[in-house]
């Protein structure tokens, strides 16, 4: 909360942080599941809210321990919120862009589509209920995501290696490596837990490779450290290619990527 990254920004971040969740609270809430084709302005920047403001807070993990030396408790919880949030979001902005990829092709206005939405060739006529209930709600948003078991035990091989500096009193460049391969490999499973984002899996194979040949290469690490190291990767890798269950929900053109 005093480090200069902190003090970097020309008002209290925590503030900057409160907003943005306000707004994502509202823009979460604000129409049905059909509004990535009826209010696709509203789909796009609560995209924008979640996506990059996610991505962000992925960042400030990784600085916390090599940057500023120390971990900050509220601002993980708060990162770990975003970042649960995007698998939520990333169904809804594949719908939204092959939708107004539809539109563009069919000849309609892009522009009068993406602020007052249209209608898709033989679908019914809705109810007008465009909130619903709040049980609703949280249905809707929970579809199109699903958690595997290899991809919780990613998560938790991620978890491990941001700790090595406790575990294994890893120094130096191995203990920051650590550290931020542990973060992107949290952040890349819980990104796929979203079906349309499943094969985002396949960068932890990258990053499991690496984890087996950084010991060798980077100084700081204890001979179990090293194995761990190794042996994390080797799992990791195996880990990140089955496919894992999937829901019955479907994406049109999308599905051809759910691999």
């Amino acid at each position: 909360m005093t480090s200069a990254v902190s003090k970097a920004w020309p008002i209290p971040d925590a503030g900057l942080g409160a907003v943005s969740y306000a707004l994502e609270i509202l823009m979460a809430a604000m129409g049905s599941r059909t509004r990535w084709r009826t209010m696709p302005w509203m789909v796009t920047f609560f995209g924008i809210l979640v996506v990059p403001l996610g991505i962000v807070s992925i960042y400030f993990i990784v600085i916390q321990p090599i940057v500023i030396g120390t971990w900050c408790t509220l601002c993980l919880l708060a990162a770990l919120a975003m970042l649960v949030m995007i698998p939520f979001a990333l169904d809804e902005l594949v719908a939204m862009g092959q939708f107004l990829l539809w539109s563009r092709r069919a000849g309609k206005p892009f522009w009068r589509t993406f602020l007052m939405g249209d209608a898709m060739p033989g679908g019914a006529v809705g109810t007008g209920d465009e909130l619903g209930s709040m049980r609703a709600a949280f249905i809707d948003m929970g579809r199109g995501a699903t958690l595997p078991w290899t991809l919780v035990v990613s998560v938790g091989i991620g978890v491990l290696l941001m700790f090595t500096r406790l575990l294994f009193a890893t120094t130096g460049v191995m203990a920051n490596n650590d550290h931020a391969v542990g973060a992107l490999v949290v952040t890349v499973a819980i990104i796929a837990t979203a079906e349309v984002a499943r094969p985002l899996r396949f960068v932890n194979v990258i990053l499991g490779a690496w984890l087996v040949i950084a010991p060798w290469l980077l100084s700081g690490a204890s001979l179990a450290a090293s194995w761990t190291s190794v042996a994390a990767g080797l799992v990791l890798a195996a880990l990140s290619l089955p496919r894992g269950r999937r829901s019955g929900e479907h994406y049109a053109g999308w599905d051809r990527y759910v691999l």
